[in-house]
């Protein structure tokens, strides 16, 4: 089982760097058209398109990074290098964003002359870049997350390098170059969102917040509802990595109960309940069964 494990983990990586070397490429040949033929619009595509190296990287680093164990300086192991990463992504991000909806509303006021015929080979090639990354990428996404995440990340940026396309022909059709900033600033909004909530979902994690969907007094009520137990404290639930999530608790239970048939009922109620696989339970002595404070 663990060396089909290895081999679904090599195959995912193959795909991922070769998908991370054909837009890494690309990604530089876009920015250099943007500033030769002066298009905004291919500007914020590449910045797009510098969504679909991150998302590429990390993903690579994740299974690479994440197969290392954990060790005496890095006690938790390495699974939150990819959390970091993401929050520095999307950082970057923010500002590139910002910087092309700022020229994207100047250029609409002082329209700028725009080698439409360049920008349109630029971003057909882009298309085809994305096709060819999505076509590499399919055969894993059904099976890794991480090449899942990617997949959808190519995805998104292959209706950009579409955008880019038709704004092309029409300024070559009609020679309207405001064109060109009104799709810059629609890929800009395009991306604003999606990074506002990898912002947002990545800081979750790092101020080790509870998992989505799982609402803590949930599951104190769940582990209290458990014969034998009279309380619990301590109650953290987190994620320390993009999919690990942990659960610690101490229970209070009865002096006449034996604690590891409690605590393995707690433990099974994290695992089957509330999806927490990783869990961390102490006990302690209570009252007597009997003494009439016992809950249940």
């Amino acid at each position: 089982m663990g060396e089909g494990h290895s081999h679904g983990a090599g195959a995912s990586s193959r795909r991922l760097v070769i998908a991370l070397v054909l837009t890494s490429a690309f990604l530089v040949a876009e920015v250099i058209g943007a500033i030769v033929f002066k298009s905004l619009a291919l500007l914020s595509d590449a910045a797009h398109m510098m969504t679909d190296v991150a998302a590429l990287a990390i993903a690579l680093a994740a299974i690479k990074i994440g197969e290392r164990k954990a060790d005496d300086l890095r006690t938790f192991g390495y699974r939150r290098f990819e959390i970091l990463a993401a929050t520095f992504n999307a950082v970057l991000l923010f500002v590139v964003a910002g910087y092309v909806l700022y020229e994207g509303v100047s250029r609409l006021f002082s329209p700028e002359p725009v080698g439409s015929i360049g920008m349109l080979i630029v971003a057909s090639f882009g298309l085809i870049v994305n096709l060819v990354s999505m076509r590499i990428l399919a055969s894993g996404a059904a099976t890794s997350l991480n090449v899942k995440g990617a997949y959808l990340e190519v995805w998104a940026d292959m209706l950009g390098s579409i955008g880019v396309i038709g704004g092309a022909v029409v300024i070559m059709l009609t020679g309207w170059t405001w064109v060109d900033p009104v799709v810059a600033i629609g890929i800009g909004l395009w991306v604003l969102p999606r990074t506002w909530i990898l912002l947002r979902d990545t800081t979750h994690i790092l101020m080790e917040g509870a998992p989505r969907g799982v609402i803590l007094a949930d599951v104190r009520s769940a582990i209290e509802a458990i014969d034998g137990v009279f309380g619990v404290h301590d109650l953290h639930v987190w994620v320390s990595g993009a999919d690990q999530p942990s659960c610690t608790a101490h229970l209070v239970i009865a002096d006449d109960i034996e604690p590891e048939t409690v605590r393995q009922a707690v433990a099974d109620l994290l695992e089957t309940r509330f999806d927490l696989h990783h869990s961390t339970i102490q006990t302690e002595t209570g009252p007597h069964s009997d003494s009439g404070e016992l809950h249940r």
